[in-house]
Formats: structure tokens, C-alpha cells, sequence
């Protein structure tokens, strides 16, 4: 036997059917004005590969890969894109009906054995007429999409930091075997200057200087090694590695070690050549994962306005059930109640809260367009910074080149003078600082120039 209960709301259910459940309307993601073109002047370009095959060291190359592979930020963003795609999942699921089973079964003792039983099946179905459902949708959809470019946006900055941590560990390198030539330089000015002290040529006085000069050069062996290590520990922490380990923890890493050693001075550190095509500035809109994400930001802000607005609609909901049984265990299957009901919930005063609600929603959004606003610029300047760097760079070593070539003329000139006795050990030390001041210097900018270009594919969000 089946009994159908009366349906009170039915009238107002048919009333509303008609109508369409449309959600409030999401303020649309505004376009941005970007320049034609970069002010700064563009490196050559013509390199169909990733970007940092331009520096042409198959060191670099490696660690890269592996670093995309094992590196753990990009492992944590990859579950945060899982998290927000099961969400997503569970909003889609909430504009489907829902269906859930329910039995329970009592008996009591006592002056008289008693017994009860009830089961049934309960459903409830949304649709959505106020379109919070929809908006809700809308937010989790943006918050996935987030999530996805910044996944891509952490591989860009890994990529980034593992060749400039690589540059970094180069260019200490190069500082080690340039400090160990002007240790060997200054001992032979030292063994000199003794040899004619002893010979009554000099004072006492050079003597103590050359050898001033060469405890000064030595004493910046620990400092360079500190940063040394900085790099290399850096490198271990991005490609997934224990520190303290990483140097010597595989063939790859003696291999590694062996091309730096062979390759030691100041070509120790990779040039870069010829990259990929920078495009112009509204390819940042397009890939840079960080403005996208900003962008997918003021997308949730726009659905977070929808969400609030749905309500300040009605809502409707259709709850059913099917229960079974008259109460007892004898007679659990003697009959069957089904029930179907409509459930219409109008709001009507609130003191102003919903539209507190929808006024807050609305300035947050303002905000992530700011936010999106800053965002897409500050990536603009920092292209614009890397150009200038690249370029400034570039100049300021062949000015260090012709600054060490006149260095070594001065220094070998002031040297076969001291050795004649026309010139005195003030002059042959001076000339030593400034040729060994100026290797320094040209090694440093030759790391300086590096980073330049991969900060530049890093601003430019070159493809991977």
C-alpha cells in the first residue's frame, strides 16, 4: 500500500516553475592596456628550445630537468591543483539531487518485550533559482584555474633560481682559481722584494707590505667559500636534495664538479647566446602564470559578488522521501509512505546585513583588480629592468676588458722598473690591486650579464 502526502506548496511550486534561475550577473574581468612594444632594446633572439639552452651547458641543462622533476614547491603546487579540482567536483555535485538511505531498529525490555522499525530514502533536489549554486560553481572553477597557473608560474621561478644558484656556484668557482692567480702573483712580488731586502736593495718596510697584501688576498678565500657553499646547498634544497650532501652524492655531481674545475678563471661562468622570441608586452598577459593567477583571483572576487547577491533572491528546494514499515519489525515491509514537498524560503528584512555583504564583496573585487593591476605591472618593469641590465652589462665589460689589458701593461712595466730601481714597490703593488681589482670586477659582471638574461626569460615568462 502507498500512501502520497499533500503537497501544501504545489500551487507556488507551478507558479515558479516557469521561471528562469538565472545568477546574478559577475562583474566582467576588465582588459588591460599593455604597451606595442618594450622600451628597452631586445637581446637577439632565434633559439627554438628553452630558454636556458642558450647559455649551451649541459650541467645547467641537467640540474634544470631535475629540478622540474623533484623540486618540492612544485610537487605542493600539484596537490594544491588536485585539492582544487576535487573541489570543484564536489560543487558541481550540489546541482544534483541528493539521495540518502536511513534504517533503525529498537527493542525494549522490561514489563513487556517491545519492538520498532523504521527505514526509508530521503532525497532533496536545488534548482538553484536564486543561482547561488551556479556562482558557487563559477568561484571553484576560478579558485582550479588559479591553482593551475600557478603551478606553471612555480616551474618558471625554479627554473629561474636553479640557473641562477648554478651562475652563483660558477662564479665562486671562477673567484676561488682568479684568487689562487693573484695569491701566486703576489708571493713571486713578495719572494722579490725579500730577495733584495736581503741584499740590501730594500727596506724592510716593502717587505712588510707585499706581504700586507698577500695576507689581505688570502683572508677572502673563507668568504668566497662561504658563498660557495650558499649556492651549492641552494641547489640542493631546489632540486629535492639534502644540503651538506648534494656535492658529492652522485656521478651527475662529480661530473659537474670535473667541467668547473677543467674550466676554471674567468670563462668559468656560461655566456649567454641567443634565446627564444620574447614577444611583446601583452604576452605577459598570456603567460606570465602570476598575472593570470591575479586575473583568476578577480574572477573568484566576481563570483564571490554573485554569491552574495543570490541572496537576496528566493530559494527553492524540493525535499523528498520514501519511508517503509508501521513501526514494528513484524510489519517493516507491510507498507510504504512516500513524501514530496517543495520548500520556498523568501528573505525579508535582515537589518541591511545582505547588502552589507554584497557592498563588502564589491570593494573586495575592486581590490584583486588593483592587485591585477600591480601585478601585470611590476612584470613589465622587471622585463624593462632586465633590458637595461642586459645592456649596461654588456657595455660595462668591454670597458673592464680594455681596464685589465691596460692593468697587465702597468703592471709589467712597473715591475721591470722596480727591478731596476727606477720605480718604487708602492707602484708595483698599486698596479697589482687594480689588474687583480679589475679581474674581479670583469668576472663579477660576467655573472651580473648571466643573471641579466635569465632574470629577462624569467619577467618574460619564456616558454618551457
Amino acid at each position: 500500500m502507498i500512501r502520497r502526502s499533500a503537497l501544501p506548496l504545489l500551487t507556488i511550486t507551478i507558479s515558479l516553475a516557469g521561471c528562469a534561475a538565472v545568477s546574478p550577473t559577475a562583474d566582467t574581468v576588465p582588459q588591460l592596456t599593455a604597451p606595442e612594444e618594450f622600451s628597452g632594446n631586445l637581446p637577439p633572439s632565434g633559439l627554438d628550445d628553452y630558454w636556458w639552452k642558450g647559455f649551451a651547458d649541459p650541467v645547467l641543462d641537467q640540474l634544470i630537468l631535475q629540478g622540474l622533476e623533484s623540486n618540492l614547491e612544485i610537487d605542493a603546487a600539484q596537490d594544491r591543483l588536485r585539492a582544487a579540482a576535487a573541489l570543484l567536483r564536489a560543487e558541481k555535485a550540489d546541482r544534483l539531487p541528493s539521495l540518502d538511505g536511513s534504517a533503525q531498529v529498537d527493542i525494549a525490555t522490561g514489563s513487556g518485550p517491545s519492538d520498532s522499525a523504521t527505514a526509508g530514502l530521503f532525497g532533496e533536489f536545488d534548482p538553484d533559482l536564486s543561482g547561488r549554486l551556479s556562482a558557487e560553481v563559477e568561484l571553484a572553477a576560478a579558485e582550479y584555474a588559479e591553482s593551475e597557473y600557478l603551478l606553471a608560474d612555480r616551474r618558471r621561478i625554479v627554473a629561474a633560481a636553479i640557473a641562477s644558484q648554478y651562475i652563483e656556484y660558477r662564479r665562486t668557482g671562477a673567484q676561488l682559481a682568479l684568487l689562487d692567480e693573484s695569491t701566486s702573483l703576489q708571493e713571486q712580488t713578495l719572494r722579490i722584494v725579500t730577495l733584495r731586502y736581503q741584499a740590501g736593495l730594500a727596506a724592510n718596510l716593502d717587505v712588510r707590505r707585499a706581504a700586507s697584501d698577500l695576507a689581505r688576498t688570502r683572508a677572502g678565500r673563507g668568504l668566497i667559500e662561504i658563498s660557495r657553499s650558499e649556492a651549492l646547498n641552494a641547489l640542493a634544497v631546489l632540486l629535492g636534495r639534502e644540503p651538506g650532501i648534494f656535492d658529492p652524492g652522485s656521478a651527475e655531481d662529480q661530473a659537474a664538479e670535473q667541467e668547473v674545475a677543467e674550466d676554471s678563471g674567468l670563462h668559468a661562468i656560461p655566456a649567454y647566446s641567443t634565446g627564444p622570441a620574447l614577444g611583446g608586452p601583452t604576452d605577459l598577459l598570456r603567460r606570465r602564470g602570476d598575472v593570470i593567477a591575479a586575473e583568476m583571483r578577480l574572477a573568484q572576487s566576481a563570483a564571490q559578488i554573485g554569491i552574495e547577491r543570490s541572496d537576496l533572491m528566493p530559494s527553492l528546494t524540493f525535499p523528498a522521501q520514501l519511508v517503509i514499515g508501521d513501526g514494528s519489525v513484524s510489519g517493516l515491509f507491510s507498507d510504504m509512505v512516500a513524501r514530496l514537498g517543495a520548500a520556498l524560503n523568501l528573505p525579508l528584512f535582515d537589518g541591511g546585513r545582505r547588502r552589507a555583504e554584497i557592498t563588502a564583496a564589491e570593494a573586495q573585487a575592486q581590490a584583486s583588480l588593483a592587485e591585477y593591476q600591480r601585478t601585470f605591472l611590476m612584470a613589465l618593469g622587471e622585463v624593462e629592468n632586465s633590458l637595461v641590465a642586459i645592456g649596461a652589462y654588456s657595455d660595462r665589460g668591454d670597458a673592464l676588458e680594455e681596464a685589465i689589458m691596460e692593468s697587465e701593461s702597468a703592471l709589467a712595466q712597473s715591475d721591470a722598473l722596480y727591478r731596476e730601481g727606477l720605480a718604487s714597490l708602492f707602484d708595483v703593488l698599486d698596479a697589482q690591486r687594480q689588474l687583480i681589482s679589475s679581474r674581479q670586477s670583469l668576472l663579477d659582471n660576467r655573472a651580473s650579464l648571466a643573471s641579466a638574461h635569465i632574470a629577462l626569460h624569467l619577467a618574460a615568462a619564456s616558454p618551457e
